[in-house]
């Protein structure tokens, strides 16, 4: 392996028991650039570009709770094309990074530290809170976009170097949420952001150079936490799920969340480019989706697949972890929350909803082949979460129109993440190709990049190629084919 250790980062982080500051979770602080590496199998010579992760890399010891959610930003790139692959990984330069950097510390507490003990004003929607820029990840008019959940601004690096560009040039004075939506067909970029202030939620399209083109006001009957969106050929869908702060707690300045059961779940469709009296509101069974797959049109309806949470705020706590952890590992923990597959179905010309539950299973984290986003499709790639943990063990690929499924477990103590779909160069049918995904071995401590025949899953991987350092589990992943970054370049 021809590795090249860039730079590593003084950390005050000591040993200790926090289920997501050890084991599979623990903080690596080395930057690398790496070629050659050990390929167990043959890397395909009919992939090229990139696929990125995400991941929460504390550097200073946390003041407070710490959450998994607020370490810093550190991307993990590897490319590919003709036959070989080159990593590299790289902190996020956030504004709140340079900061810690400079004073050798952590200068903001966390979203679950009551009281607030941060010693800088905060940078996102919650009072307190730096912009980690450490949930997602997309590639965008040339540029990979980095954002935070909590509304935080949209951090640009190259997407081959992951060499620090600045910030996005669009972003709005409230922010840009994790999950920003990329139509591959137009180039255009959609997002939303939410706060603590009314409108409450802001919905926003950009163009496929990059410039703001649209942006309106989404007014809600109050703060919300919505996490993710999606989109149809001519339409955007947000949430304002029953999922909010306590109100007497949010008056006092804390931030305690609650899920009120006896209010329905309700969806917005809104016109690509309409204005907000055009939002069309439908309501359904009372839920909170963190992650949705897909959505288009077919005839009057709208069909969205996600995630249904049954159960999105348990009243038993998980028991493996030390008590203090219990609530926040509860929260984190998938299977406990229910999470399966599930569709709706809006009909724009009655106002109907309907919905059924496509899998028993617990899955989360789905991907698809990204020409198809905004349109009918077929086949659906979700993560398989670990019991009791924010790890995934395994992934399920559903045949949509013929409800077969199949499976790939990544083996005992080897957890990866969502696997975006890698199409073949030149394929025309919508499962020819790979999923691409990052994986930490526990029993080895080690980590290394896989690529898996999408047509043909339970195979396992085609190839494993073996990373530098044994990099933590994180959350968003990207892929970006090469031509088309190409053409920003």
């Amino acid at each position: 392996m021809a590795s090249e250790l860039v730079r590593e980062y003084e950390t005050s982080i000591r040993e200790n028991n926090h289920p997501y500051m050890s084991g599979a979770w623990a903080p690596m602080h080395r930057e690398y650039n790496a070629t050659d590496m050990e390929v167990i199998g043959t890397i395909p010579t009919d992939i090229d570009g990139v696929y990125i992760r995400n991941t929460e890399n504390p550097v200073h010891r946390p003041l407070g709770m710490y959450h998994p959610f607020e370490g810093d930003g550190m991307l993990h790139m590897i490319s590919f094309k003709d036959g070989k692959a080159t990593y590299r990984n790289r902190f996020i330069q956030t504004n709140a990074f340079r900061e810690e950097q400079a004073a050798g510390e952590a200068l903001w507490s966390g979203w679950t530290a009551i009281p607030n003990m941060s010693k800088r004003p905060g940078e996102v929607q919650q009072p307190g809170l730096k912009d980690a820029s450490s949930t997602d990840v997309i590639v965008h008019a040339g540029k990979v976009i980095t954002t935070y959940w909590q509304c935080g601004q949209g951090y640009k690096l190259d997407p081959y170097t992951l060499e620090d560009d600045g910030t996005v040039d669009w972003c709005p004075e409230a922010g840009i949420s994790a999950h920003t939506k990329l139509d591959e067909n137009t180039g255009e970029l959609l997002f939303f952001n939410y706060s603590l202030e009314a409108p409450y939620m802001h919905y926003g399209l950009v163009d496929a150079d990059g410039n703001l083109e649209h942006y309106i006001p989404v007014d809600l009957p109050g703060p919300r936490m919505p996490h993710d969106m999606a989109f149809t050929e001519n339409f955007a869908i947000v949430n304002d799920f029953p999922m909010f702060y306590r109100p007497d707690a949010l008056e006092q300045g804390i931030h305690i969340p609650m899920f009120d059961k006896t209010k329905k779940s309700r969806f917005g469709i809104i016109p690509r480019k309409g204005k907000p009296e055009d939002i069309r509101w439908f309501e359904a069974e009372p839920t909170y989706v963190l992650h949705w797959l897909n959505a288009w049109e077919e005839g009057d309806e709208i069909i969205l697949d996600g995630y249904f949470q049954e159960d999105p705020f348990p009243a038993k706590m998980v028991d493996h972890v030390p008590p203090k952890y219990a609530m926040m590992a509860t929260f984190l923990d998938l299977t406990t929350l229910g999470a399966r597959l599930h569709r709706w179905r809006f009909n724009l010309k009655t106002g109907e909803t309907r919905e059924e539950k496509l899998d028993d299973e617990y899955l989360e984290f789905g991907m698809f082949n990204q020409k198809y986003a905004g349109k009918p499709y077929r086949y659906a790639y979700s993560a398989k979460p670990k019991q009791g943990w924010f790890l995934f063990e395994g992934l399920v690929k559903h045949d949509l129109k013929t409800g077969e499924k199949t499976r790939l477990d990544f083996g005992e103590n080897r957890y990866g993440s969502e696997a975006p779909f890698v199409p073949r160069v030149g394929a025309t049918e919508e499962d020819d190709g790979y999923l691409v995904s990052f994986i930490t071995d526990m029993n080895t401590n080690t980590s290394e990049a896989v690529l898996v025949d999408a047509r043909r899953i339970e195979d396992g991987p085609v190839c494993r190629i073996m990373l530098p350092e044994r990099i933590p589990s994180g959350t968003h992943s990207t892929w970006a084919n090469g031509e088309d970054i190409r053409k920003y370049r």
